[in-house]
């Protein structure tokens, strides 16, 4: 066994699980913004000398990030950050499609009034500021301010969130950052937006279920018209 194998290996010491926590989270917010080109490579040594850090967090924020899809090893080339083909995106929002359907579904029959409000809040935000921001603030949120995180939390279904919060979230996050604002239809999806919401706040699961998928299947139609 090589001495790379070993260290990777080991268990971690407390010191060194928060460096690698602090690092898994700058990597993946450096990624989805670009600050990381996608097919550039990632170099352990320099960015150990960079952060001052062992290459045992290092590799562990790596591994992490890799499980998380941003990050693939290719074979005598090493690691490097993802591309985001057509295909990998119409696969994406396939994927999407599907699993959000599902979550708006069963948000229509667990949401509470507290979260109905915080959405019909967000929503009225998003709406007053859409204009000033031309969209970008809308697309490119993320956590409790993203209209479809708090979708997904409301399902109460932890198997479902895990899918979609996890490599899901943040390959979507990826390209809605780095994707040409023509890309996006900030109007029309707030408009949808509202419609999904009234539907679930009415507890019409069979509905909100289709507007969900019906609203992530235009914005893949968009995206395959756009980028073939």
């Amino acid at each position: 066994m090589d001495t790379a194998s070993t260290t990777t290996n080991k268990p971690l010491n407390e010191r060194e699980l928060t460096k690698s926590a602090n690092l898994t989270e700058y990597f993946i917010e450096a990624i989805v913004r670009g600050d990381f080109a996608p097919g550039s490579k990632i170099s352990e040594p320099e960015i150990a000398k960079r952060f001052q850090v062992s290459r045992g967090p290092l590799r562990e924020a790596i591994m992490r990030i890799e499980g998380l899809g941003l990050i693939e090893r290719i074979p005598h080339v090493g690691a490097r950050v993802i591309t985001l083909s057509l295909e990998k995106l119409v696969e994406l929002y396939a994927v999407r499609e599907a699993l959000e359907g599902m979550a708006a579904r069963l948000a229509a029959r667990h949401i509470t009034s507290q979260e109905l409000e915080g959405l019909r809040a967000l929503l009225n935000a998003h709406g007053e500021h859409i204009e000033q921001v031309e969209g970008a603030s809308y697309f490119h949120q993320q956590g409790d301010f993203d209209f479809h995180y708090r979708i997904i939390k409301a399902s109460r279904n932890q198997q479902l969130t895990n899918l979609l919060c996890g490599e899901l979230y943040h390959l979507l996050r990826m390209y809605r950052y780095q994707s040409p604002r023509a890309h996006s239809r900030p109007t029309e999806a707030l408009q949808e937006h509202h419609f999904i919401l009234q539907a679930i706040e009415q507890k019409d699961e069979e509905l909100a279920e289709m507007l969900m998928r019906r609203h992530i299947s235009r914005s893949r139609a968009l995206i395959e018209q756009q980028m073939s």
